[in-house]
């Protein structure tokens, strides 16, 4: 009768916290997010930590600057500059105020940052604070994954990773324009490096070649991707559909959801393009069920009046007034199709991840990389142009978009080979 074994009794290493597994701290399991501000910008880092597995163990830091008045025409500058040359004009313009208030009533300068509602919950970044917190709690806690986006969050981003190397990992999203060793990795979709490239060379200047494009191809530091980084999933449109079911199940079908942007200096375009737009519309909605339509904050008040005089009165067309909750994801999960202005690469993205129909309007007013992001997205056969002619009925696909999940994976591939992984 063979023996029966009995279990090794426990190693004395057992019940050790789990970072120091292997005699290293090699357990992430809290991040830091430094945003700008933008919306567009900081929903790539957050979609980034929602994949990671972190969405409820992160904190929010934001770089901010001066706004309002001349501020405006400073936002070109660094950070730091921009704060200095901000602090020397209120200044001189106390000091002015002092020498000419008597007698006078002068206006206020317009206040930092939009006045101080809500400044209380902003955690301002600091690198040296976040270098101290990543340092102090290391042992306890273990390494710190940091994740930025943006021009703004740049300096910020690198100094964290320069002062304490060996206790965070940093991801940048968006192409820093520097020296990528400063970097763990650096997320940025390929239609950045489209300035390198022979066709490029011969349409953008060369004197401000250098400000809109990386200097070299990419390394081993970067991480492409075909549009931008959000946080749409199917965990996330399933949690929509619920939550929306009351309003979008009634609708009519086909659903149609028109996305409207803003002009950017890539993407130029305005009442024209309204007129345009508004007359396509028209022609599809007889093989429409419905229409809902929504303008973001970027939309001029000269396009979004056209959109509404011309379609507000018809049955079939809902627009979102901007004051009842945002139907935003709602529309994402509920749509049968998508039109969506070329203007913006993050709803576009959004849009193309659900894998539904997704028709883009005004592709061909973009240049340079922006036209370069549209051609690929319609190699792929994720996107058509929007014609004015299509049967809304008519059903297409593709392999959904998936940047943000691929983005995780490699992230997991580059901790791992430094022995660190993720685990919420």
């Amino acid at each position: 009768m063979r023996p029966i074994r009995l279990p090794e009794p426990p190693s004395p290493t057992l019940g050790v916290p789990e970072i120091f597994e292997n005699g290293a701290y090699s357990v992430i399991r809290r991040a830091v997010v430094i945003g700008n501000g933008f919306p567009g910008s900081e929903n790539q880092s957050l979609g980034l930590i929602h994949a990671l597995g972190l969405a409820d163990n992160h904190v929010l830091y934001r770089v901010t600057r001066p706004s309002g008045g001349i501020n405006e025409w400073l936002r070109w500058l660094p950070v730091s500059l921009h704060k200095i040359l901000h602090s020397i004009i209120m200044r001189i313009y106390s000091y002015s105020r002092f020498i000419v208030s008597r007698g006078k009533k002068l206006a206020p300068l317009p206040s930092e940052n939009r006045g101080s509602v809500g400044l209380s919950s902003i955690l301002e970044a600091d690198s040296k604070q976040i270098v101290n917190m990543a340092r102090e709690s290391y042992e306890k806690d273990g390494p710190l994954l940091v994740v930025a986006s943006g021009r703004d969050t740049i300096s910020i981003a690198s100094s964290i990773k320069r002062l304490a190397s060996e206790k965070v990992f940093l991801v940048q999203i968006q192409h820093p324009r520097s020296d990528l060793s400063r970097f763990d990795l650096v997320v940025t979709p390929r239609h950045d490096y489209y300035a390198l490239t022979p066709q490029a060379q011969e349409q953008i200047p060369r004197f401000i070649r250098k400000w809109i494009t990386p200097h070299e191809t990419p390394d081993q530091h970067v991480v492409l991707t075909v549009g931008a980084l959000h946080q749409i999933d199917f965990a996330a449109l399933h949690s929509a559909a619920s939550t929306w079911h009351d309003e979008f199940a009634p609708l009519p079908k086909p659903l149609l959801v028109v996305n409207i942007g803003g002009p950017t200096c890539r993407c130029r375009y305005g009442m024209e393009l309204a007129q345009q737009l508004s007359a396509f519309l028209t022609n599809v909605l007889v093989n429409c069920g419905s229409v809902r339509i929504s303008f973001s904050n970027r939309t001029p008040k000269k396009v979004s009046n056209i959109i509404i005089k011309e379609l507000a009165n018809n049955p079939k067309v809902y627009i979102w007034d901007g004051e009842e909750p945002n139907p935003y994801m709602g529309h994402l999960a509920w749509a049968d199709a998508f039109v969506v202005t070329a203007d913006s690469v993050s709803m576009i993205s959004e849009a193309c991840s659900t894998g539904k129909p997704v028709y883009v309007m005004g592709s061909e007013r973009c240049i340079w990389k922006l036209a370069d992001f549209h051609k690929s997205l319609r190699e792929r056969g994720v996107v058509r142009p929007f014609t004015g002619s299509e049967d809304i009925s008519e059903s297409w696909s593709y392999p959904p978009l998936n940047d943000t999940a691929e983005v995780a994976r490699r992230v997991h591939d580059v901790l791992a080979e430094r022995g660190l992984r993720v685990r919420p």
